[in-house]
Order: C-alpha cells, then structure tokens, then sequence
C-alpha cells in the first residue's frame, strides 16, 4: 500500500471520494427503491422518489418506478439499477475507503466502474433529451426548466466518470509501466 497522503493533498482524490460518500445514500434512498420490494420500504423514505418526479418530471425514475404507466417500456433502465446495486454500490464503498488510504491497487476497479458508470448514463442523458418539451409537465413530457434540472442532474454523473476513466486509465498505464520496468530491471541482474 502506497504512504498515506492525505485526501486534502490529493484533490482529484477528494473529489471522488466525496462524490463515492455522496452517491451511497442517493443509491439506497432513491435509485434502488425501483427495485425493492415495496414493503420493504418505510412510507416517508417512499416518498423521496415520487416528491422528486413531481417536481422534476423524471422519465427514468418515474418510468422504473411505474408512475408513468407500465414499468415494461423501462426493463433497460431497471437492468442499469440492478448493476447499481450488485456492482456500484459496492465499488462506492470499497473506493471510497481505498481513496481515504491511498491505496492503489483500487485504480483497476475504479476505471471499471467509471467506464461503466459513463457508458450507463450517456443513454440516460439522451432518454432525457429526446423527451419532448410541454409548456406544462404532462406524461411523456417535460418543461424546459425540468430539462435543465434534469441535465444539472445527470450530467455530472457522466461528466465526473468520464474524467475518472481517463485519469484511472492513466493511473493503471503509469503502475503497469513501472512494474515491467521492475521486472526488466530485476531481469537484467
């Protein structure tokens, strides 16, 4: 394991850690009651999502929790939450932890996750651009000022994962370089 820096030192790491602590409640509260089971449940923290649709008209969360209509037409959609949960929830714990300790051997996941997380989210971004725009929100429709709420809320989930896939490819080229570098190094004693 790599000395520990502190996160303050290490600003992109910072920033990825607080994004990973951030991301963990939004998954458990909001993201994944699509696919709970609804007793599972308590009322007040059911009421998150639906208070979020009213107020941002979101296709994606009102299509995977069945506000909109028949949940069938968001199958693609609940596969994505269901991949949240067994594979993202999992990578904000364990990233944010090996973030906090500097640890390195972290980078693999994380530029799986951030790929993932980035390759996810760009047809979400589309979802919400192809909806059509409505004076009023309507079913199937949106107001402008829902589609800036709703970019100003999925664009950063792309944006940040797309920095994070390159600079974790990056990171993972340097730590494959300088191993075979050792390994050439010991080779040639």
């Amino acid at each position: 394991m790599a000395e520990r820096v502190p996160l303050k030192s290490r600003p992109l790491d910072l920033v990825y850690f607080l994004f990973f602590l951030m991301h963990i409640p939004a998954t458990l509260l909001i993201d994944l009651q699509a696919i709970y089971p609804t007793a599972m449940v308590p009322k007040v923290i059911a009421q998150l999502p639906i208070l979020y649709v009213q107020m941002s008209g979101d296709p994606l969360i009102g299509g995977g929790m069945g506000y909109f209509g028949t949940e069938e037409t968001s199958v693609w959609f609940k596969t994505f939450l269901f991949l949240e949960a067994i594979f993202q929830l999992p990578t904000f714990v364990l990233g944010a932890r090996a973030l906090y300790n500097n640890s390195h051997s972290i980078y693999p996941l994380l530029l799986v996750y951030a790929a993932s997380t980035t390759t996810t989210t760009l047809p979400c971004l589309s979802v919400i651009l192809a909806t059509p725009l409505a004076p009023i929100a309507a079913v199937g429709a949106i107001t402008s000022a829902q589609r800036l709420l709703l970019l100003s809320s999925y664009l950063p989930f792309f944006l940040l994962p797309l920095a994070m896939t390159v600079d974790m490819a990056t990171r993972v080229s340097a730590l494959i370089k300088a191993g075979v570098s050792a390994e050439d190094q010991k080779k040639s004693k």
